[in-house]
């Protein structure tokens, strides 16, 4: 089966070897083509999304040059190699992928059952930790890519963060708070303003006997929303906050 990836880095593999992308314009091309899931993507979208405001002359040329020099890449890696993914369509060009699998799309697919299943809290949390690992690395790892791409990544992490906000609650639910601590400071140096992960942290830390540090976590939050944009905590976090000051007992229970 050939399997498409764009959660690490841009490739392909299959039985019959790896797809290897000389440059970041061949490397964008098939991000372009593989976010829109098997849509046609019109030849000015794609222009955009690889050479932005300033296309070469002859971009038409350019264009239908990487497009077939990713067409044979591709065919290489199928069972029958005159059998072609790659279209070539009046509005543009589609990558077909039945029969073949998308990381992302698979990641989504397991979010979406995952978080709409009904499954016990300690099954879940497994569960979703198994699908955190088709999560390689960076998405489209690293590459530079166009704007339609990077709406596409800004959704792709907003579900990351939901299904790490579940397995969480998950977590906590299982009285695991010990395990969550370093999960979440880890994640916050790079979400700092996620209030809801800092929630988190501050009951699993209060369950810990760290109050201290708990309240130091709210704090820290306040001082950088004042400090750099001017703004103070939700009301919500303020919650948090006096629930730990009162030590209310709802901390310790197992919704939170």
């Amino acid at each position: 089966m050939l399997t498409f990836q764009l959660l690490g880095a841009i490739g392909a593999r299959s039985e019959k070897g790896e797809l290897r992308l000389s440059g970041t314009l061949q490397r964008t091309l098939l991000a372009a083509l593989l976010i829109a899931e098997g849509s046609p993507v019109s030849r000015g979208g794609l222009i955009d999304e690889m050479w932005g405001s300033n296309p070469p002359v002859v971009v038409e040329n350019a264009i239908q040059a990487h497009v077939s020099r990713l067409r044979r890449k591709l065919a290489a890696l199928e069972d029958d190699p005159e059998k072609t993914r790659l279209l070539t369509e009046h509005a543009g060009y589609r990558l077909i992928l039945d029969g073949a699998t998308l990381d992302v799309a698979v990641f989504i697919q397991e979010y979406e059952r995952i978080k709409f299943g009904n499954l016990p809290r300690g099954v879940a949390a497994r569960e979703i930790r198994g699908v955190l690992k088709i999560w390689r690395g960076p998405i489209y790892g690293g590459s530079h890519v166009g704007q339609a791409c990077q709406a596409a990544a800004a959704r792709y992490e907003e579900t990351r963060l939901a299904l790490l906000e579940f397995l969480f609650d998950c977590e906590l639910e299982n009285f695991e708070h010990r395990r969550i601590i370093p999960e979440l400071q880890t994640l916050l140096v790079e979400h700092p303003y996620n209030e809801r992960f800092r929630q988190q942290l501050m009951v699993a830390l209060y369950r810990c006997g760290r109050q201290t540090d708990a309240l130091d976590v709210y704090r820290g939050l306040h001082i950088q929303l004042s400090e750099e944009l001017g703004l103070s905590p939700s009301p919500i976090m303020r919650d948090y906050e006096r629930a730990v000051l009162e030590q209310d007992p709802s901390l310790h229970v197992r919704s939170t």
